[in-house]
């Protein structure tokens, strides 16, 4: 799961760069086609990159081994009650899929939709375009070679004008853009940006139809017309290229705009540094391997051994019966295990245990209450003089290395009846910074209500005058609108700016947040040999307390979550 939230958040992040280069770069340019190959690459390459993974390795000095001193002094076990945890690993994974079905339906339903429509009717073939003439009010669209419309609804020159635009969409295969955009809405259906993005490139598309088919058509302004007679043709089928896509009065600026100029292109080239900078912050991953250690191999060969008897919840009143027995055969000790209890599944929840040897003072362990007990044992080690000496540990103290008096002990467990291993604490990841929130400004003081209507084509272009006053209206319509663009440029540029401060302060951030991952990576790396040196990669306790260190990680699945949010809520206020 971890890897699974760490992919969406590098997904998401490309997306965001790929969408916000085009946005604020890419969008006014007449590149229509230059445009359609960034947008498309963007989508590819939010998938592909974040597996493009570089190893580097790193060597460091060896981690001194945790030591303890030895005492032989009693401490009392305490109990600890089962809680129940909710898994917000299967959480998630159960909403995304929920979605996930039902954005699938949706899609399907699309499909079901476009071949009702095309179910039973006669198909003109010219070329390699199959024609589709329908009785059904729907707005103009092409699938492939296919292109649906409906003749009874336009004049010969309006038909004219909507099939050279359609038939540049059929031709240049704009359906598998869409097709590929909606496969990405479904995938990524929880990305407020996806949704964007697939808006983003179904107006390009709009453009390039728009562009294409104007160098066919001798009138540029009948085709205009033509556009602001379709927009009153709301019903369209969701999976195809349709004639009245985005807001007419971009189509109609980008129709009108003069092109943009060649040394415009270094603008596509803005990406290529952000890329790069992504895979080095991103995609490297640092292994720290240890140096070898004299001080390790001094150990070996200088090590005393110490005997360990280990005793868990499971250890049986047969297992606890031949451990007094070896220890009054090995040790000349005297071990006394009384008030042995058990719970409803046979584990120890309480044992008091006595040793006396020779002269010494007896040493007690005494363990009560209703849960398991944790780990506990009896130490026997060699001193100086040759002599043995007993003592008891508990919990993970049993499974750390000893010293005793200065010297590194080997230890030899001689009973550990299910292979239980405690391990040191994990380190603790970073926390990720979250990106800035802060007011925008007020929205440009303009009412919508009183925005002006497009003014309706004449049936008869025939008609001088009714086309001299359509003329003009259009004329006064244009001007209008005009009226709303200082606005609307000036609102732009001020949240511009400000997401500009924003991004900046995140930037620094995140700078001092990898520098961070960087070294909770080599602990990592650090702590997992560790363990598997010292305590045996098949531990079955090892396992279930690196639980706890996935615990941990949810602190980064949070922050998704969380930053998930705040894009949404950006994007709305920047929208109103």
């Amino acid at each position: 799961m971890e890897a699974l939230f760490i992919f969406v958040a590098k997904s998401s992040g490309l997306l965001i760069l790929f969408y916000l280069a085009y946005h604020f770069l890419l969008r006014k340019e007449t590149f229509f086609n230059s445009n359609r190959w960034f947008l498309l690459i963007g989508l590819i390459t939010s998938v592909a990159l974040p597996f493009l993974v570089y190893t580097k390795i790193v060597w460091v000095d060896p981690t001194p081994l945790p030591n303890f001193n030895y005492s032989p002094t009693y401490v009392p076990q305490s109990s600890e009650k089962e809680s129940f945890v909710i898994d917000w690993n299967l959480v998630s994974l159960a909403i995304y899929a929920i979605g996930f079905l039902a954005f699938m339906l949706k899609f399907a339903l699309d499909f079901y939709s476009l071949n009702s429509v095309l179910k039973g009717k006669k198909i003109q073939q010219q070329a390699d375009f199959k024609f589709v003439d329908i009785k059904e009010n729907i707005a103009p669209f092409s699938y492939f070679d296919y292109i649906v419309y409906n003749s009874s609804m336009y004049s010969e020159s309006e038909l004219e004008n909507i099939l050279e635009h359609e038939k540049v969409h059929s031709d240049q295969n704009h359906t598998i853009d869409v097709l590929i955009s909606r496969i990405f809405c479904v995938l990524f259906w929880f990305n407020p940006i996806i949704w964007l993005y697939k808006k983003a490139i179904l107006q390009n598309l709009e453009f390039i139809a728009d562009s294409e088919a104007t160098k066919k058509i001798s009138d540029k302004k009948a085709y205009q017309y033509t556009l602001l007679k379709i927009t009153t043709h709301e019903s369209c089928v969701a999976i195809t290229n349709h004639f009245y896509q985005s807001l007419i009065k971009k189509r109609i600026v980008m129709l009108n705009k003069n092109q943009s100029k060649k040394w415009n292109y270094w603008k596509y080239y803005t990406i290529i540094p952000a890329l790069v900078a992504f895979v080095f912050l991103f995609q490297i991953k640092v292994i720290a391997q240890e140096k070898e250690s004299k001080e390790d191999t001094e150990v070996v060969e200088k090590t005393d051994p110490v005997d360990v008897y280990k005793i868990n919840k499971h250890t049986t009143d047969q297992d606890l019966k031949e451990i007094a027995e070896e220890l009054k055969e090995n040790y000349n000790a005297d071990v006394v295990i009384s008030n042995v209890k058990r719970n409803s599944k046979e584990e120890l929840t309480s044992i008091k245990i006595d040793i006396k040897k020779e002269n010494e003072e007896t040493q007690t362990l005494q363990i009560e209450g209703d849960q398991a007990i944790k780990k506990c044992g009896i130490v026997v080690s060699v001193e100086n003089d040759g002599s043995n000496k007993i003592g008891i540990l508990t919990d993970d103290a049993i499974d750390r290395p000893i010293t005793i008096e200065n010297r590194k002990i080997e230890v030899r467990e001689i009973r550990n009846q299910v292979g239980e291993v405690t391990p040191p604490t994990p380190p603790t990841p970073p926390t990720m910074p979250v990106f800035p929130n802060g007011p925008m400004p007020p929205a440009p003081p303009i009412d919508m209500s009183k925005m002006p209507k497009a003014p309706k084509a004449p049936t008869n272009h025939n008609d001088k005058a009714a086309m001299k006053i359509f003329e003009k209206e259009l004329a006064e319509f244009e001007k209008k609108m005009d009226a709303f663009e200082p606005d609307m440029s000036a609102y732009e540029k001020q949240v511009e700016e400000i997401m500009a401060k924003r991004e900046a302060i995140y930037d620094k951030e995140m700078a001092k947040y990898d520098l961070a991952m960087e070294k909770f990576d080599a602990d990592m790396e650090k702590f997992n040999q560790y363990i598997e040196k010292t305590y045996g990669s098949s531990s079955a306790e090892y396992a279930k307390n690196m639980g706890e260190y996935e615990k941990g990680m949810r602190t980064y699945e949070k922050y998704m979550r969380q930053q998930e949010k705040d894009m949404r809520k950006a994007e709305k206020n920047k929208k109103s």
